[in-house]
């Protein structure tokens, strides 16, 4: 979805109201559509964002994700592995993560070495780091660290 369309409809429709005024309104108008540009771009992917939550809540053997790249957005429905089985309340709790777009295609590619969904390799990797043993803090002298790394 060609989210940058819906962007220039928007600042066509905000230009066309503006110009019943006079020069000044419109020129003002125009300024403000500038301005909102980024701020309706972002809206309009929070809006996916909830649409993609609500029907991925309806859909019993996967969910719906929101992709992005550059300013295009696109809904993909993702098969759960295991989607016969019940969804326990475990595994019912949902949040949106905003990532930078390295960081989001390095964890695809971890998932995908591993050869599970990227969900499962993230709820894999976080409760491997909060049920592991919290490393020794290093002691402090002055201002500088000291101690040890560990692989």
């Amino acid at each position: 979805m060609q989210v940058q369309t819906f962007i220039a409809a928007l600042r066509s429709d905000l230009e066309a109201i503006a110009a019943v005024g006079d020069d000044a309104t419109a020129e003002a108008g125009s300024r403000l559509v500038r301005a909102l540009e980024a701020s309706a771009h972002l809206r309009l992917l929070d809006v996916l964002g909830q649409v993609a939550l609500e029907v991925s809540g309806q859909l019993a053997g996967g969910h719906v994700e929101v992709r992005v790249s550059g300013t295009d957005a696109e809904l993909v429905y993702v098969a759960e592995e295991d989607a016969g089985a019940p969804v326990s309340d475990d595994l019912s709790a949902r949040i949106t993560l905003r990532l930078p777009e390295g960081l989001k295609a390095g964890i695809e590619a971890a998932a995908a070495r591993e050869g599970v969904s990227v969900n499962a390799w993230i709820v894999r990797v976080l409760t491997r780091m909060l049920s592991g043993p919290t490393p020794p803090r290093p002691p402090r002298v002055g201002s500088r660290l000291t101690g040890f790394g560990r692989s």
